[in-house]
């Protein structure tokens, strides 16, 4: 007599998914704002009262931040959130720009109707969360619009180098927002991004992304400056 196999419940691999995706989004938030600066010893046990996690999910998500270098995995004295020098930034800020240019020109070719519209709503909610004030709430749906614009590109070799780097340039990106005028040029800026997609005109998008970057380049640039971080060094 043939009995049927038990089935297996498919929520649990779900859920472990989804717990393993929120605590690495949850440290990049941390890391990305400040709370865990750059230098500082990642506090695994304070971590993993804060999320109600054992130690195992939270070293398997530092495992993926080490491979995108927003942590320093050290032999038996867990991790550090990796420092980034003025000479870090002023590498890779420009190819960032590249990249996320070369994304806004394909993205004009192969973009759907409902992918620019998607984008758009986005571009509304980011600009009532700047209209409160909202850094925080802000920079995610900010970074949300360079990902589908990423994403609409339909280049999994440009996804796969952006990735790379996108980790690594994230705090910085946070920080170039941090004064107000800049604040409000980059939601100028967005104007316009939306506008060049909108009319899916590749040309004047890849400009206005490359720019984009290396306006967020000059501020982070002047910050870092301000805080004493001399070229090569923290």
């Amino acid at each position: 007599m043939n009995l049927p196999k038990p089935s297996l419940p498919s929520s649990g691999a779900i859920q472990r998914r989804a717990l393993h995706d929120e605590i690495i989004e949850k440290l990049r938030d941390m890391i990305s704002e400040g709370e865990l600066p750059p230098g500082t010893r990642v506090p695994e046990k304070v971590l993993c009262l804060r999320f109600g996690v054992s130690r195992t999910p939270l070293r398997e998500a530092l495992k993926v931040l080490g491979s995108e270098g927003l942590v320093d995995l050290l032999p038996n004295r867990g991790a550090t959130v990796a420092r980034l020098t003025l000479d870090d930034i002023e590498e890779m800020f420009p190819v960032m720009g590249q990249l996320e240019a070369l994304a806004g020109e394909l993205a004009c070719q192969h973009a759907t109707d409902e992918e620019i519209a998607e984008i758009r709503l986005l571009h509304s909610q980011m600009v009532l969360d700047y209209t409160r004030s909202n850094r925080s709430a802000y920079f995610k749906v900010n970074q949300e619009i360079h990902g589908k614009i990423l994403s609409a590109a339909r280049n999994q070799t440009l996804c796969n180098v952006h990735r790379a780097l996108a980790g690594r340039v994230r705090h910085a990106r946070y920080l170039a927002n941090l004064s107000q005028a800049r604040w409000a040029k980059a939601v100028e800026e967005h104007e316009q991004i939306l506008a060049a997609l909108t009319a899916r005109d590749g040309a004047r998008l890849s400009a206005i992304l490359k720019q984009h970057l290396a306006n967020k380049l000059e501020v982070v640039r002047e910050s870092l400056l301000g805080e004493g971080m001399e070229k090569g060094g923290a």
